[in-house]
């Protein structure tokens, strides 16, 4: 298992070098900064294509609608993915959102209040860090991370906690942004990235500074086949990606065996 580091370890924070100790508060800070206004900027910054990729994400995990299906979302303090995975599985079907940010999961939980009951007995909101979870071995069929993990200050530690909490025979999935494949368009992308969203951000959320931070840090993210090593390195097996939208994002997959 990786150590925790020391106090002279050193990491990025969007494109700036940081004491590994004080990335987890600048992140916290960033996503207590936006909470209120993330899923309108999810919305505004992909051009709602933020959705059908987490319907793909949700899909693609299938739960069970027979059987008793318990799930753990990891970073997903909004719900966003969480409620996909509910309403695609059966009354048995339960998910822990899990989320660092008391912020972000106050949020989720006026959703979950606002979902007609449907929800109720079937959700509950954890605040905890992803290098640490809060579960004892094997205690998932299903983990899903959705844009978060290139947040985590050990992003290898928090790989090896999704394998000790997933039962044998569960599924890790993984929505994160990649790297834009298509002549072109690539420039474009990075145009767009680095000039409107920061302003974007500043006008919809009044902080400019966070969203700078967000596409910077999504630079700094591994490319699919490393971070799909990164997966196999942590104990996962039938390792894969798809990417989707010209690479704009890419979905990973692995099974604990």
């Amino acid at each position: 298992m990786a150590d925790d580091g020391t106090a002279d370890d050193a990491t990025h924070f969007g494109f700036d070098t940081v004491p590994l100790r004080d990335k987890q508060g600048r992140v916290n800070e960033v996503f207590r900064s936006v909470a209120r206004r993330y899923d309108v900027m999810n919305d505004l910054m992909s051009a709602g294509l933020h959705r059908p990729w987490k319907d793909a994400m949700a899909t693609a995990l299938a739960p069970s609608k027979s059987r008793a299906f318990r799930h753990l979302d990891v970073a997903g303090g909004t719900g966003d993915i969480a409620f996909r995975i509910l309403d695609r599985g059966g009354r048995r079907t339960h998910v822990t959102v899990l989320d660092i940010n008391g912020d972000m999961l106050a949020v989720g939980r006026e959703r979950a209040g606002k979902g007609d009951g449907r929800y109720e007995g079937r959700i509950d909101f954890v605040e905890a860090n992803a290098e640490h979870l809060p579960f004892e071995d094997k205690s998932f069929d299903g983990y899903t991370i959705a844009f978060g993990i290139r947040n985590v200050p050990r992003i290898e530690r928090a790989l090896e906690e999704a394998h000790r909490v997933l039962k044998t025979g569960g599924r890790f999935l993984c929505l994160e942004f990649s790297k834009v494949d298509v002549p072109g368009l690539d420039k474009l992308y990075e145009l767009y990235s680095f000039n409107v969203i920061p302003r974007m951000g500043g006008m919809v959320t009044g902080d400019r500074d966070s969203y700078q931070y967000l596409v910077e840090s999504i630079r700094r993210f591994p490319p699919p086949g490393l971070f799909a090593q990164m997966i196999e390195e942590a104990g996962f097996r039938r390792v894969s990606w798809k990417p989707m939208t010209a690479g704009v994002v890419c979905l990973h997959s692995g099974w604990k065996i």
